[in-house]
């Protein structure tokens, strides 16, 4: 039943409704969340920072540190504060001036054991430190108590903040003799630092924040004090009044809100105490544009997602208004389409009547292509027969011709009564009956048409079958015959008949090229190479032309003049049946033949 108007439109009214409250709590949920993983991400790279700034100020510290140390057992220092004298001065100053512009220090200088400067890097300069007495700066207290002393403080003549690390000089006996002090500034660092754009500052064990790249920070203390140690703070490092406090206060352990000309700022703050001395390294990353950013995309996306998706679903409420209305028309169509597949089942039927007529007419044309070419390859074999007959002839006469010798012997020694000669010659007869037997068997098995299936076929085996076939010819050529090169029991996936007929057919091809060649020789190899077999035949004739070699692989191609070009390409052919492959491969001289087969295991 189809609904009424009021129906619809108050069906509407819920949809809109509904996707409004939606939305709202999404881009809620979405804000949230973004909040969340901006804070998390910002805390991530305040982090990272505050450890790459921190590691740059204890490299600076420990380059620092080290400079009064090795100061403290100079000789030269020893023996000024021992005996005191205007030559040792005037020796040292210019000693320590060098030195401090090497290290960076600000000043380096000598206190005798009553806090006295007895030389000075800064002795040129108007404010020379020289004859000052430094007795009430805790740092000489500490260093002739302790042996050693750091702190920071305002310079009592230069007002320039920085830290004083001073190292007591022992005599021979042991005794304190006075006090080497570096005093090292950190201007270049803290330029370094602001130049980064993230405010950092370092705080001492009482929270007073000694470096900083805001200068109205300085001497600000970050954690409540009282009136008596502020004073007292103030009064050692020379300020003048009171510490106060920083201006700004953390909103939870990591975030400040810092009140700046440019208007009130968000930062993440991260801590690093790897460098020593009490000290902390306090860096205060911007997060509030970051987080702003990643909650408005993060809240645009939900709206548009929650709008998307309402779109998305009013589609389909049209639609789904309208499906009765399309009913009828998909009716229509359903039979419209019945009626087509009909008619085109018909055309099909006749279209797959003529495409099975067109297979069974290939499948006889292949049969027939198949029948031929095993008819060629039959053809050449016995082609390859007539072309050894000769010679295998001729290894039949032998041992044909030493039978009857043996026979004739057999009979003289009968007439003697020699049994054992008689049976010798009867021995030497059975094995030359069974010589001339395997040359009979191999000349027949070759000539037979075969057809069977890819086996295990051992490559010497095989090799050994065609060289039986053509012994006599390379015997009577006088081609010598190289088979070192064989790797024992490499077997490939051949049938053993077939590939005998290609191995003969290369060694055909290769006495034939020999034929007038000085010192002719056929070398036989094999090897395996990963899951393959490679049979390379070679020998020292005289090579292919370029223009056989060109079209070496083509029908009626050949060098022989009474050849007819078909032996290699049957022979490829074989081979490629195997699933390999047959190649020449070029060379300097000679001819090379590569038969690569699959390995059999």
């Amino acid at each position: 039943m189809p609904l009424s108007r009021l129906s619809v439109a108050n069906q509407w009214r819920v949809f809109a409704l509904a996707w409004i409250v939606l939305g709202a709590v999404a881009v809620a949920v979405a804000g949230s969340i973004a909040r969340l993983d901006a804070e998390a991400a910002t805390q991530r790279q305040a982090e990272t920072a505050a450890i790459l700034h921190g590691a740059v100020l204890k490299s600076e510290l420990e380059r620092q540190q080290a400079v009064p140390a090795v100061l403290a057992m100079d000789p030269e220092l020893l023996a000024l504060v021992t005996a005191p004298s205007a030559e040792r001065r005037d020796r040292l100053n210019p000693k320590l001036e060098q030195l401090a512009g090497e290290v960076r220090a600000a000043a380096l200088y000598v206190l005798d054991a009553d806090g006295t400067a007895l030389a000075a890097s800064n002795w040129r300069e108007p404010t020379s430190f020289v004859g000052s007495n430094y007795r009430f700066r805790p740092y000489y207290g500490e260093a002739m108590r302790d042996g050693d002393a750091a702190f920071f403080a305002l310079g009592t003549v230069s007002g320039r903040p920085g830290l004083y690390l001073a190292r007591r000089i022992d005599d021979a006996d042991g005794a304190p003799a006075g006090v080497i002090v570096a005093k090292v500034e950190f201007d270049a660092l803290e330029e370094t630092w602001r130049s980064s754009g993230e405010p950092t500052y370092v705080t001492d064990a009482d929270g007073v924040v000694l470096i900083t790249t805001t200068p109205e920070w300085r001497f600000r203390t970050t954690r409540p004090l009282s009136e008596a140690r502020r004073r007292q703070l103030a009064e050692q490092q020379t300020i003048g009044e009171p510490l106060q406090d920083m201006p700004f206060a953390a909103l939870e352990p990591d975030l400040i809100r810092i009140r700046r000309p440019e208007g009130t700022r968000l930062y993440a703050h991260e801590i690093d105490t790897s460098m020593g001395l009490g000290w902390t390294l306090h860096l205060l990353w911007p997060a509030d544009q970051m987080m702003s950013r990643a909650v408005g995309a993060a809240r645009v996306l939900a709206l548009l997602s929650v709008a998307l998706l309402a779109g998305l679903s009013g589609i389909l409420l049209r639609r789904r208004q309208r499906a009765r209305n399309r009913a009828a028309e998909e009716e229509a169509a359903r039979i419209e389409l019945e009626r087509q597949v009909a008619l085109r089942t018909a055309e099909l039927s006749a279209a797959n009547h003529r495409l099975n007529h067109e297979m069974e007419e290939r499948q006889n044309l292949e049969r027939n292509r198949q029948i031929l070419e095993e008819e060629l390859v039959q053809a050449n074999k016995l082609a390859t027969v007539g072309q050894i007959a000769a010679g295998v002839a001729h290894e039949i006469n032998q041992p044909l011709a030493a039978i009857r010798t043996q026979a004739d012997t057999a009979g003289i020694y009968a007439e003697r009564g020699d049994a054992s000669a008689v049976r010798r010659c009867l021995d030497a007869i059975a094995g030359l009956t069974e010589r001339v037997g395997t040359i009979t068997d191999e000349l027949r098995a070759f000539s037979r048409k075969t057809r069977s299936e890819v086996v295990a076929v051992d490559v010497e085996d095989a090799i050994d079958g065609a060289l039986l076939l053509v012994s006599a010819r390379l015997k009577e050529r006088g081609i010598r015959l190289d088979r070192s090169g064989l790797t024992p029991g490499l077997q490939v996936k051949a049938e053993r008949n077939r590939l005998e007929q290609v191995v003969l057919n290369l060694l055909q091809n290769a006495i034939e090229a020999l034929a007038g060649v000085p010192s002719p020789a056929i070398v036989l190899s094999s090897r395996r190479q990963g899951r393959k077999v490679v049979v390379r035949l070679t020998d020292n004739g005289p090579g292919l032309s370029d223009e056989v070699r060109e079209r070496l692989f083509t029908p009626f191609v050949t060098s022989k003049a009474s050849g007819l070009g078909l032996g290699l390409v049957i022979s490829r052919d074989i081979v490629a049946g195997f699933g390999g492959e047959l190649t020449h491969e070029p060379g300097p001289s000679g001819t090379v033949f590569q038969i690569v087969l699959k390995a059999a295991s």
